[in-house]
């Protein structure tokens, strides 16, 4: 880092000062991780120099043989890792990959049912600001208010939803959601109405991956995710299918006019249909990172992740917090607040300045606005990379919640930072030379 510190040392500083608040502080945003050594030098190389649009050894550019070999371990690794016959590690992000989705199952104004955004969805499978819900109909199931459901996606209201909505396309998979969905059940619905099914497993990859959760390859469709999140690698996308089969559309190859096949179509929208050349210093860091997630050790950290996220949860019913659901499945959990006399917002700002991140996040019947909110999300995996265990999990909500009882009282919040930074001691992230 030597040279950029002598040319450009105001993003220099910037650099170190970020290195040290990953280091100094408690992670606990849902969306973010930390990923190796090995994934970072990946992402540093030359591999960023070269355009390579098309496929391995189906480029329009000459000169692709080396990367077109980082490619094809990614796609191998990622085949084995998600036992799928089809994989895209092109994407430049989880949203990229969805664009691409839509781009192929769907014509603009076709009408797609998705998990409503305030019950914990995402921003790009229907939003109204998103292009998810400019170009298409969206239509949503949520979860329920109260009852022995509360909180959770009763499959039979979807069930009714679909046959009242007919989508072409049904999605699964959430931002703010701290359970498992059931596959087998939204698959008999989408055949049932005659819609596709998408699943966006952008969070839960890596736990789906190690055996934790239900696993959606064989009752998808399409499955998109990213690759940092629970999965630990670089900040990027991709596609997959278990099955690959003739799209039903009717689009054929223009020279041949045989009918294409849907892994054909999904490469076509992600190249040239949603971006141009691919990041191929990223996907050789996706290789390395699907590598990492191949190993034993990543088994044993996803399970750790889910044990740690039941800790937190538990620990804060506990202390009397309204934790949505009743606890958590996977690595997640979502915190009404109302109880508690706080909004999200007065929430993450006093848990920021104990250096304790987290973000502020609707609540399924949220009467605040997303600026505001009621809620908070948390997630264990950047912590449990770290190596935080269950007792660890719960020392953080004892910290987060001496905050919370007082959350305009700066003595609170200065004497919880020097036991944050304490605790960060104890669990040293990276040993990352920066001079």
């Amino acid at each position: 880092m030597k040279a950029l510190a002598q040319f450009d040392p105001e993003i220099f500083g910037a650099i170190e000062r970020e290195v040290a608040r990953q280091n100094g502080g408690i992670e606990l945003i849902a969306s973010e991780n930390f990923v190796s050594r090995a994934v970072m030098q990946a992402m540093g190389t030359p591999l960023t120099n070269k355009y390579a649009e098309g496929l391995p050894r189906r480029r329009y550019y000459g000169g692709c043989e080396h990367v077109d070999s980082a490619e094809i371990l990614a796609q191998e690794r990622a085949k084995t890792l998600f036992r799928c016959v089809w994989v895209n590690v092109q994407p430049h992000s989880g949203a990229s990959a969805n664009a691409a989705v839509f781009l192929t199952l769907l014509k603009p104004g076709d009408t797609f049912l998705g998990l409503d955004l305030a019950h914990g969805g995402h921003l790009t499978h229907g939003s109204p600001v998103n292009f998810s819900g400019i170009l298409y109909n969206a239509e949503y199931y949520g979860v329920e208010r109260d009852g022995p459901l509360a909180g959770r996606i009763d499959m039979a209201r979807v069930r009714e939803k679909a046959r009242a909505v007919r989508p072409k396309m049904i999605s699964i998979g959430a931002s703010a959601y701290a359970r498992d969905f059931d596959y087998e059940a939204f698959r008999a619905i989408a055949d049932e109405v005659g819609a596709l099914l998408w699943m966006d497993m952008a969070h839960p990859a890596g736990l789906i991956a190690a055996g934790v959760l239900s696993d959606p390859l064989p009752h998808a469709h399409i499955v998109s995710t990213t690759t940092h999140k629970t999965l630990r690698g670089p900040r990027g996308g991709m596609l997959l299918m278990g099955q690959d089969f003739l799209n039903p559309f009717g689009r054929v190859a223009p020279k041949s006019g045989r009918v294409r096949r849907m892994s054909e179509l999904f490469d076509s929208a992600v190249f040239p249909g949603t971006q141009g050349g691919p990041l191929m210093h990223v996907i050789a860091a996706k290789a390395v990172a699907l590598r990492e997630a191949l190993s034993p050790s990543f088994r044993n950290y996803a399970r750790q992740v889910q044990r740690n996220a039941a800790a937190m949860a538990e620990e804060f019913m506990a202390r009397g917090y309204h934790v949505i659901s009743g606890g958590t499945d996977n690595h997640l959990v979502l915190i009404d607040l109302r109880n508690k006399g706080l909004t999200g917002k007065t929430a993450e700002n006093a848990l920021q300045a104990a250096e304790i991140t987290v973000n502020k996040n609707m609540v399924p019947f949220d009467n605040k606005s997303p600026f505001v909110t009621s809620g908070i999300r948390l997630g264990s995996s950047a912590v449990t990379t770290r190596g935080f265990t269950e007792a660890s999990m719960r020392m953080v909500v004892a910290l987060i919640d001496r905050v919370l009882q007082r959350p305009q009282d700066r003595q609170v919040q200065r004497e919880t930072r020097m036991k944050v930074r304490d605790l960060a001691e104890a669990y040293p992230l990276y040993d990352f030379a920066l001079a």
